[in-house]
């Protein structure tokens, strides 16, 4: 049986300014990345059920470095910049964004990403951007619809079923999986914690779960 992880238990290991500066290529670890103020610390906080393991700020694009978190043994947890809203100058911008993209297709160890986007307000330039970076590296992606609770629930499920039908349509939807998240409500946390479960669980422990289920002859 897969290993429950522990997110409870989740602690900082330390922050980067970029890829160089990385902890070591050993372990599993899964980045959560999101426009300012998509929620995405929040996210982590709600999943860690720690208020103060990932810092928050209203003012957005506060997140300038790529923060990680321990959850186990060699299974990391990645808060990385958020972008879009923040006042800075173009250059740091630039500067984020060429690091996402290192990351993203440079980082070995890294299962997945967990893009945040706000449900109202989904599917953005640089939400696109980031599902074809991935896409590219044949990273999966998990989508998180954030503030869910800000709409009632049948246009938060309309929201959600047209992502999916979007990237059914991109021909991505094998890579690229979806669900609504309220960090107030605590809605859809057993569902991500269960994505996470799944990336974050060694591959020999997979197959050894797998060959345990088979029938005997």
């Amino acid at each position: 049986m897969t290993t429950e992880i522990n997110f409870r238990g989740a602690t900082f290991e330390q922050s980067a300014p970029s890829i160089h500066q990385c902890p070591p290529e050993n372990g599993l670890e899964v980045a959560f990345a999101g426009r300012s103020n998509a929620g995405k610390s929040s996210a982590i906080n709600t999943l860690t059920d720690n208020s103060k393991l990932a810092r928050t700020s209203k003012t957005p694009g506060r997140t300038q470095l790529i923060n990680f978190f321990s959850v186990g043994e060699g299974q990391r947890l990645v808060d990385l910049p958020g972008y879009g809203y923040a006042k800075v100058a173009r250059a740091m911008k630039e500067e984020w964004q060429r690091n996402l993209s290192e990351y993203l297709q440079e980082r070995d160890c890294l299962q997945g990403l967990v893009l945040l986007m706000d449900i109202r307000h989904p599917m953005q330039e640089f939400d696109s951007m980031m599902i074809n970076w991935a896409v590219e590296v044949e990273m999966p992606v998990h989508i998180l619809l954030t503030k869910a609770d800000k709409l009632k629930r049948g246009p938060a499920n309309s929201t959600l079923l047209a992502v999916r039908k979007q990237m059914q349509a991109a021909g991505v939807s094998d890579l690229v999986t979806a669900q609504c998240f309220s960090s107030l409500k605590r809605t859809g946390v057993d569902d991500l914690k269960r994505k996470l479960t799944e990336w974050l669980t060694p591959v020999q422990e997979v197959a050894q779960e797998s060959e345990d289920s088979e029938p005997r002859t």
